[in-house]
């Protein structure tokens, strides 16, 4: 089984219909999930999608792990060998790769991930398959 890693972003426009990247973000992981493929999303990005969460609540955030839990999406660990490779991948990329995208990056890479969602167009070529979702701006 193929395995997609999600980043934050990609997460956060399917919890907010209103996000700019919804539709597309929904059509990508229904898309993955219709494949069979196994979905995981980085420990260091499942914090961040929980931050807005828990501005609004506890039981906020609760309901965002529950939307995880049913997807469903796995929190793959942040381990020694990640955070290594989110070194090198910082240090070969500079500004151009924060540390928390190289951790999400770096998850996908030790697991050897399928592919990678992400909402960032900005992000270098790297050694994995990714996938921009992107949704249209309205006027």
């Amino acid at each position: 089984m193929a395995l997609t890693i999600l980043d934050a972003g990609v997460v956060i426009a399917i919890l907010e219909a209103s996000d700019v990247h919804h539709g597309a973000a929904r059509e990508a992981v229904t898309g993955a999930r219709n494949r069979g493929e196994e979905l995981a999303i980085p420990a260091s990005a499942y914090a961040e999608v929980l931050v807005g969460p828990y501005r609004q609540s506890a039981s906020t955030a609760a309901k965002v792990d529950d939307f995880l839990a049913a997807l469903p999406a796995r929190v793959a660990p942040a381990t020694r060998e990640v955070a290594r490779t989110a070194a090198k991948l910082r240090a070969q990329h500079g500004t151009k790769l924060r540390l928390p995208d190289a951790l999400v990056v770096a998850t996908a890479v030790e697991l050897r991930a399928g592919l990678l969602l992400t909402t960032d167009a900005g992000w270098p070529s790297l050694p994995i398959p990714v996938t921009v979702v992107a949704g249209l701006a309205t006027p």
